[in-house]
């Protein structure tokens, strides 16, 4: 199996919880800056898919969401606007970010990180 990919962002405590997580079940992964190397439109989708919608990929609680007004916005883009805008800006993921094979995890909740990693 390929080493799993982390999206995640250094001054983030719950990616650090996340990555922390991993390290302690023995999960090897390769942990990727979101901000410098945001998740690729095709990963965005396939994400997109597996969460159900869009918004859920949003990372509400950031200042450059807040900063963009995006609270207003977000419902009124369409998918391929949404893909595209998160795609050229990393802060507006929310993080941590997961998505290999069938695992796809945005956000860190002990619990359903539990399951798929027991």
């Amino acid at each position: 199996m390929k080493t799993l990919k982390v999206y995640q962002y250094p001054q983030c405590d719950t990616c650090r919880k996340a990555l922390k997580f991993l390290a302690a079940r023995g999960v090897a992964y390769e942990s990727v800056n979101i901000v410098e190397n945001p998740p690729s439109a095709a990963e965005l989708a396939k994400m997109a898919k597996a969460v159900g919608e869009i918004k859920k990929l949003f990372n509400t609680s950031g200042q450059l969401y807040r900063e963009m007004g995006l609270s207003e916005k977000v419902g009124k883009l369409s998918s391929e606007e949404a893909i595209d805008l998160l795609s050229r800006h990393g802060k507006l993921i929310k993080r941590p970010f997961v998505l290999q094979g069938n695992t796809a995890l945005v956000g860190f909740r002990e619990e359903e990180w539990k399951k798929v990693f027991p």
